[in-house]
C-alpha cells in the first residue's frame, strides 16, 4: 500500500474518485448512461464531452512547462483567434465541407504561427516565458475581437457543427479528438526522442546544449505545439455553439489548463513530465466544474469554491505536505520519541 501511495498518480486518481462517489451519494442517477437517437448521453459522457477543450490545452501546456520552465499565458486567447477566424471564414464562404476544411486549415495554420512568435520571444530573443505569452494574451484577445468587428459571429453549418457537437459511433466527436491529440503527443514525446529532448532543455538548458541538444529548436516545437493544441480547442469550443466570441471564449482557460498540469504531478520547474497525469488533473477540474453546478453552489462564489477544492488537492499531493502532517501526528501524539530526538 506504501508503494501504491507513491505513485505519482495515486492522489490524483484517488481525489477523482472521491468526486465521482460524491456525486453518486448526491444523485444516484449521476453513472446512468442513456441511449437516445443513436446518441450516448449521461453526466459522465458530459464531462469528457465539455472537458475536452480544456484536456487538449493542458496536453500542449504540459509540454511547454516540461520543456521551458514556463508557462503559456496566451493559449485562451489562441482560442478565442482560432474560432473567430474560422467562424468568419465559413461565414463568407460557401458554406460546403471544402469551405469548412479551408477554414479550419487556416485556423491552425495562424495558430501555429502564433505558437512561433511565441517561441521566438522566447528562445532566441531570451524574455521570460509568462511575460512573452502575456504579451499575446492581451493582444491576441484585442485581435480576436478585431476578427469578429466586437461583435459575436454565428454560423449555421452541419459540417463544421459536427466537430464539437458531432457524435461518432455513439460517442461525441471531440473525445475522439481528444484520444488523437492525446496519441500523437504520447507517441512523440515516449515513443521518439523528442520526450527526452523536452525533458533535458527543461531540466539543464545549457547542458543539454553542450551535449548537442538543439534546445532553442525544442522550445519552438513546444511553443508551437501549445497553440496547435489551443486552436483545436478553439475549433471544438465555436462549433459547439455555432459562433465565435472574441471578448469571452476561452477565457481564464490558460490557468485551468495549468492547473491540471500541476495536479497532474508535473512540476513547474521543468523536465519531467506526465501526459496521463495531465489528462487525470484536467477531469479533476471539470468534474469539480460539474459537482459545483449539480449541487446548486451560488455564482458569485463558484470560483471561489473551485479554487479552494483545488487548493487542497494540492496540498494533498505535495510529499513535503504530508510529511509535516505526519510528523506533528507523530510528534503529538508520542512526544516521548520527540524528546529523544531533540536531546539527540
Amino acid at each position: 500500500m506504501g508503494n501504491m501511495m507513491k505513485h505519482r498518480l495515486f492522489w490524483p486518481l484517488t481525489f477523482l474518485g472521491a468526486l465521482l462517489l460524491f456525486n453518486l451519494l448526491y444523485s444516484p442517477d449521476f453513472f446512468s448512461i442513456k441511449m437516445r437517437d443513436g446518441h450516448l448521453y449521461g453526466s459522465l459522457i458530459d464531462i469528457l464531452n465539455f472537458g475536452s477543450p480544456l484536456i487538449i490545452v493542458a496536453i500542449g501546456m504540459t509540454l511547454v512547462i516540461a520543456g521551458s520552465k514556463g508557462v503559456d499565458l496566451s493559449v485562451g486567447s489562441v482560442v478565442a483567434i482560432s474560432g473567430a477566424i474560422s467562424c468568419l471564414s465559413i461565414s463568407t464562404g460557401g458554406g460546403q465541407i471544402v469551405d469548412v476544411l479551408a477554414a479550419v486549415g487556416i485556423s491552425l495554420l495562424v495558430a501555429v504561427v502564433l505558437g512561433l512568435w511565441n517561441g521566438f520571444l522566447v528562445a532566441s530573443v531570451g524574455i521570460q516565458p509568462i511575460i512573452a505569452t502575456l504579451i499575446l494574451m492581451v493582444s491576441g484577445r484585442g485581435v480576436a475581437q478585431l476578427i469578429t468587428n466586437g461583435q459575436i459571429i454565428t454560423v449555421s453549418n452541419d459540417h463544421y457543427k459536427f466537430i464539437g457537437a458531432g457524435s461518432l459511433a455513439t460517442l461525441p466527436f471531440s473525445i475522439f479528438i481528444v484520444a488523437a491529440v492525446f496519441a500523437i503527443a504520447y507517441l512523440l514525446t515516449r515513443k521518439t526522442a523528442l520526450g527526452l529532448f523536452i525533458e533535458s532543455v527543461g531540466c539543464k538548458p545549457t547542458a543539454s546544449q553542450l551535449a548537442g541538444v538543439k534546445s532553442k529548436t525544442v522550445i519552438l516545437f513546444v511553443y508551437m505545439f501549445c497553440s496547435l493544441c489551443a486552436a483545436i480547442a478553439g475549433l471544438i469550443l465555436s462549433s459547439n455553439v455555432s459562433s465565435a466570441d472574441g471578448n469571452n471564449a476561452g477565457l481564464w482557460v490558460e490557468l485551468d489548463a495549468i492547473l491540471a498540469v500541476v495536479i497532474g504531478g508535473t512540476s513547474l520547474n521543468g523536465g519531467r513530465f506526465y501526459l496521463a497525469g495531465t489528462l487525470i488533473g484536467a477531469l479533476i477540474i471539470q468534474t469539480l466544474t460539474t459537482t459545483i453546478y449539480m449541487i446548486g453552489v451560488p455564482p458569485e462564489i463558484t470560483l471561489v469554491v473551485k479554487a479552494f477544492v483545488v487548493l487542497i488537492v494540492c496540498l494533498i499531493q505535495s510529499e513535503a505536505f504530508r510529511k509535516s502532517i505526519a510528523f506533528r501526528w507523530k510528534t503529538r501524539h508520542y512526544p516521548a520519541e520527540r524528546e529523544v530526538k531533540q536531546h539527540a
